[in-house]
């Protein structure tokens, strides 16, 4: 059975996006048994066009991914959650969203990060907060993925994830 990973932003529209998208791209190429989904407490209605310029310029496949309300994932018909990962960033007073979901009760993690949106600069200062961003959130992913998710009790999942997130 998959591992069904949620990573929420407020806004859905960067930093939840590239998390998905990283862990996704990871999960197909290591053959992870593993599939991401993002959302948002307040979702934009689009992701913005840096961090799918990052993801493409990186060989990240972007088709399909949309900005999306956490609503989605608290009906009976979403997938069952195993853990939730927010990544805002609660040190710049950031509103980071609690998610308390419909399919059980799944581990939750905060991996925060500075929001590329809001890097100072023309467009090639916002494209290297992106990427810096992109290659911060596709490292912790790969982390993610070297656990053995299938044979962690739910204690151990959360001690190994709260553990990345101080690395």
């Amino acid at each position: 059975m998959a591992t069904n990973v949620l990573i929420l932003c407020t806004h859905n529209s960067a930093r939840s996006v590239l998390g998905e998208a990283m862990l996704n791209h990871w999960a197909r190429k290591l053959g992870q048994d593993v599939q991401a989904y993002s959302a948002g407490s307040a979702p934009s209605g689009r992701i913005n066009p840096f961090a799918l310029e990052a993801l493409q310029n990186a060989g990240v496949e972007t088709a399909g991914y949309r900005s999306k309300s956490w609503d989605e994932f608290t009906t009976p018909d979403a997938p069952p959650l195993s853990i939730v990962i927010t990544v805002c960033d609660s040190a710049a007073a950031e509103q980071c969203p609690v998610f308390f979901g419909g399919s059980g009760q799944p581990i939750k993690v905060h991996w925060g990060y500075p929001d590329p949106s809001n890097a100072e600069g023309d467009d090639d200062g916002k494209r290297r907060a992106f990427e810096l961003t992109r290659q911060a959130l596709g490292y912790r992913m790969l982390q993610l993925l070297q656990l053995p998710l299938a044979t962690m009790s739910k204690a151990e999942r959360q001690q190994a994830l709260a553990q990345i997130a101080r690395a």
